[in-house]
């Protein structure tokens, strides 16, 4: 491992998991459970363990999206993993895409991502919110995001390229939806998520009225399933509404 590098530390603690985020350093990581010296990791891989002052064990994981999810700081709600995926499956991004983001808010939706497509560029307006998502996503060590501090309408006349999917996550996606078909490339999908039924109003009927076909809303409910002796069902506690995602195309 090198330097500056960003890890999982995962062990068990009194029959439950724990997970620490941490950075490979000439430092020493300091948990309830002991103190590691991180320059150790040096000489470790993913799948290794390290052990701390207390001779608690921890295995050492390749931080993923996913981790940066549970453990990032965040500035609000972020987008849930389902919603992204639904995202991603129904624009069909690849790895040959180049992807415009507009709210970035905690970085979580631009690092999935950039997990999948080339290039993603993201505009974040609030200061305090880009300066968390710009942490977020040098932790994930991602070289294909670039992220960029200031209001999209405004910014719009200085882009000089198009995109292959555009997604929108902000308060009046309604109003930026007409801006996007002219960025979009021919055939390319704009993807906006609101989690109210007004917003998300404001966004159909933006796409309906802009040059977009094949306009579609969707909201996807999640249902954990429980395993007890008793029997399998779903679980009594739930994951509900999240938002609404509307998908269109050129």
């Amino acid at each position: 491992m090198e330097i500056g590098e960003i890890v999982l530390l995962k062990t068990e603690y009194m029959g439950k998991s724990r997970e620490y985020v941490a950075t490979v350093s000439y430092d020493s990581f300091h948990t309830d459970l002991g103190i590691i010296d991180m320059d150790i990791l040096l000489d470790k891989e993913p799948g290794d363990t390290v052990t701390s002052h207390l001779n608690h064990e921890f295995h050492i994981r390749k931080l993923r999206t996913p981790d940066i999810f549970n453990h990032a700081k965040r500035t609000g709600a972020p987008m849930m993993p389902r919603d992204i995926g639904i995202i991603i499956t129904n624009t069909g991004i690849n790895k040959n895409d180049v992807v415009l983001d507009v709210g970035t808010g905690t970085g979580i939706l631009a690092m999935y991502l950039g997990s999948v497509a080339k290039r993603v560029v993201t505009y974040e307006s609030n200061e305090e919110f880009f300066k968390v998502s710009r942490k977020n996503i040098n932790s994930l060590g991602s070289d294909n995001i670039e992220l960029r501090h200031g209001n999209f309408v405004d910014e719009i006349e200085h882009i000089n390229e198009q995109f292959d999917v555009i997604t929108l996550d902000t308060v009046d996606a309604g109003k930026i939806v007409p801006y996007t078909v002219n960025l979009l490339r021919p055939g390319g999908y704009l993807a906006a998520y609101s989690p109210f039924f007004e917003q998300t109003k404001q966004i159909r009927e933006a796409a309906d009225n802009t040059n977009f076909i094949e306009v579609s809303t969707v909201e996807c409910i999640e249902r954990n399933i429980s395993f007890t002796e008793r029997g399998t069902r779903p679980a009594s506690s739930r994951v509900g509404h999240t938002g609404f995602i509307t998908i269109a195309r050129t």
